[in-house]
């Protein structure tokens, strides 16, 4: 499958980049930018084209892999579906509920396949941990992912006005909804910089703990995830370097590859990430309204 990548940033040549073009199942054809200049010298690390013509490049690929802000990723994203593009995408997919659903709407009536890169998700101990979790009925689980921007590469404008809920609470849904359930109510508070304490109560009945903030110091920072049950407590440690970032972006290019392929539907497709910025929408009502806000179906 001839993928572009779309974007030109730090994510999309280290992570999306590298992993198309170490690919058995993908070949990296061309950089799609804002910026001519910088599409072509990112194109130019990778031995491909370069362009800010992107009715061009889409006549010339099979798919996207996205790596660019959520309120820019939206228009290229239906842009990509209306070409017939299969998309790879990065979340959130939208900041909005109704840009989530420009999404869905596009992918549909294109019929195309799409996966949403969960980062997560598609390491073998995630696997692991959510076929364990499924033995058993669980209780609840808690989750803290503690972090930094400042001086890193993810300290950029977007990260900035959002926040933690927006750029670090898709990961935690993305390991708490399948593990528990839809969630169906969130209450919220506010702590120091952008922290932000969620309380979950989900469809099962089982109720999670949720903090996130991108503003800690720099020693502080983690993460932890749990859930607990009648088997005790089930504990995920995740992986953090350069490497296992690559081979769980090069996984979710299979399962895109063997969507496309067979015509079928990834878990974590646009839909499942729809259903993730429902969440994040109420929970920012939640912080501002002080109360327990629901989550619609």
């Amino acid at each position: 499958m001839r993928f572009a990548v779309l974007g030109t940033g730090f994510w999309a040549t280290g992570v999306h980049a590298t992993s198309l073009a170490g690919a058995d199942d993908a070949e990296l054809v061309a950089f799609w930018g804002r910026d001519a200049a910088k599409a072509a010298a990112a194109g130019a690390e990778f031995d491909v084209p370069g362009t800010d013509d992107l009715d061009a490049l889409l006549a010339d690929v099979d798919a996207v892999s996205v790596a660019v802000p959520p309120d820019v990723q939206v228009g290229l994203a239906v842009r990509a579906a209306a070409a017939g593009r299969h998309l790879l995408l990065e979340k959130p997919i939208g900041l909005t509920v109704a840009d989530a659903d420009r999404v869905v709407d596009a992918v549909r009536a294109a019929g195309v396949a799409s996966v949403v890169f969960f980062t997560d998700r598609f390491r073998p101990a995630t696997a692991t941990w959510l076929e364990q979790a499924a033995r058993a009925p669980l209780a609840g689980g808690a989750i803290s992912w503690l972090g930094s921007l400042a001086g890193s590469p993810f300290d950029t404008p977007w990260r900035r006005e959002h926040g933690a809920l927006w750029d670090v609470g898709p990961h935690a849904l993305g390991l708490l909804v399948p593990a528990l359930g839809p969630v169906v109510s969130v209450q919220a508070g506010a702590g120091r910089g952008d922290t932000v304490h969620l309380v979950l109560r989900h469809a099962s009945g089982a109720s999670s703990t949720v903090t996130l903030s991108s503003t800690v110091a720099p020693m502080a920072g983690g993460v932890e995830v749990t859930v607990h049950g009648d088997a005790g407590r089930l504990v995920l440690l995740p992986e953090r370097d350069d490497a296992a970032v690559v081979e769980a972006h090069r996984a979710a290019v299979t399962e895109l590859t063997q969507a496309a392929l067979t015509g079928g539907t990834s878990a974590l497709d646009v839909a499942f990430a729809r259903d993730v910025v429902v969440v994040l929408a109420a929970a920012s009502r939640a912080l501002a309204s002080g109360c327990r806000e629901p989550v619609p179906a």
